[in-house]
């Protein structure tokens, strides 16, 4: 009997290696005239906001904290809060404000509500950096405690003073400044605050973020506490802001009633909110993307009244892969209904390691200001590509969005290149690939 030939089956191909991206706490610092890192921010700096803090809370006035509504400007705005308390200042002259979903606190109504306040002192803590006219039209001081982009000095509130750690690398983040600037102004910050320091900072740089130089120690705090409790806090505390009804205040209420991560863990409403947000992550996370004409930008546009567009973003930042990718960008277009569109966008992980980084803020202005409208970019506005140059985002409105998605031609295929000849002799115009993004999207959608 004759026997078949064995049949050899041709070895897996081997994935393609992701990028190493280097520890955060190792990108090269600045130094001084005196060889001294500046971190996390400059001293002439950290001196003054320190000053203004015990000033403040010696002073016996009114007292607004406007913190951003994520876990790192919550956890600053309780770092704050809880310093000015234990310098003396009587909570019942602290007064929190938050802007309404979709608002910016520099918009006319959010002035408005602030300035019935009557605040003597304004703090405002990982809300962005933009150039405004004071933040209340009466007397007052004010400071503002950030991390974002900032193109110069004048990128505040006019007679605001400041402390960024965006010029100081590796840049900390809001809680973690705030948390550096109170930590000598009082013994009983470093009990009270440490956690909030450390969920702050994980819930910006992720939880696989080193404590080491120039970052504080945080071992201890970390044991404690123990590093689940403080990440799982970290998603419960992240979850109402990005509902439907925008329940920020819950999130800021249920933190500062706690004295430690694990307190959080069992508060329903931020349970409640956390199953509605996945469901909603859920529902439109199978978006199928559209790609600019330069394979450069992957689109992905949903509808939805929750913000989940940063997650998605995120998500699909760390999956897609190519060797042209090099932006995730997600436009929600039921967010608000007032004809603006919010989108995020993340620098892809596949791009993370490109030379020289992959800068977002730039890359979008630059499409901006290549459209066939000269003015593109002025009519996006002030809230166009805001944040930070790896993860960036905006508020601009849907005509102008629709232009910018035309300067990108998203959905256009480039010229098909010229076909080449295979080792078997068969003559080929594009990748063999089968298990493509088409199918993947195609099959959960059906």
């Amino acid at each position: 009997m004759k026997r078949s030939a064995p049949t050899s089956k041709a070895a897996p191909k081997a994935k393609k290696p992701r990028p190493e991206i280097p520890d955060y706490h190792l990108t090269p610092s600045l130094r001084d005239v005196d060889g001294e890192i500046i971190w996390p921010a400059p001293k002439d700096q950290m001196a003054e906001a320190r000053r203004l803090i015990v000033q403040c809370a010696n002073s016996n006035k009114k007292t607004l904290i406007c913190p951003d509504k994520d876990a790192d400007g919550l956890t600053s705005g309780v770092i704050l809060y809880r310093t000015l308390t234990l310098l003396g200042l009587s909570s019942d002259l602290i007064s929190v404000h938050f802007p309404a979903k979709g608002n910016s606190l520099h918009d006319d109504v959010e002035r408005e509500t602030m300035t019935k306040l009557s605040p003597s002192y304004i703090f405002v803590l990982d809300q962005g950096s933009r150039h405004s006219p004071p933040l209340i039209p009466s007397p007052h001081q004010a400071l503002v405690i950030d991390h974002h982009y900032a193109a110069s000095s004048s990128n505040f509130p006019e007679g605001a003073k400041f402390v960024t750690a965006c010029n100081s690398p590796p840049v900390a983040t809001s809680s973690l400044l705030t948390y550096e600037l109170c930590l000598p102004l009082h013994e009983g910050i470093q009990e009270s605050c440490d956690w909030l320091c450390v969920m702050g900072t994980h819930g910006d740089l992720g939880n696989t973020i080193k404590w080491s130089p120039p970052f504080p120690d945080m071992t201890a705090s970390l044991k404690k506490y123990t590093k689940k409790a403080i990440n799982d806090a970290v998603s419960l505390l992240n979850a109402p802001r990005r509902t439907s009804t925008y329940d920020v205040s819950s999130a800021w209420s249920a933190l500062l009633a706690s004295s430690t991560p694990s307190e959080l863990l069992t508060n329903r409403r931020l349970l409640a909110a956390r199953a509605e947000v996945n469901a909603e992550v859920e529902r439109c996370t199978h978006t199928a993307p559209k790609f600019s004409i330069d394979g450069r930008i992957a689109v992905f546009r949903i509808n939805s009244p929750a913000q989940v567009h940063p997650v998605i973003a995120t998500r699909w930042a760390g999956h897609l892969q190519s060797r042209k990718l090099e932006i995730v960008l997600c436009a929600n277009e039921g967010y608000r209904d007032d004809g603006m569109v919010n989108f995020s966008c993340r620098v892809a992980r596949c791009a993370r390691d490109r030379d020289p980084p992959v800068n977002i803020i730039e890359i979008l202005k630059a499409v901006a200001q290549a459209a066939e409208k000269g003015d593109l970019l002025e009519r996006l506005g002030e809230s166009f590509a805001r944040g930070h140059n790896e993860a960036s985002g905006g508020i601009v409105p849907a005509e102008e969005f629709e232009e910018l998605i035309r300067a990108l031609r998203v959905g256009e295929k480039p010229e098909k290149e010229e076909a080449t000849e295979t080792k078997k002799g068969k003559r080929e115009t594009g990748s063999l690939q089968k298990n493509t993004l088409t199918n993947y999207f195609g099959k959960k959608g059906a």
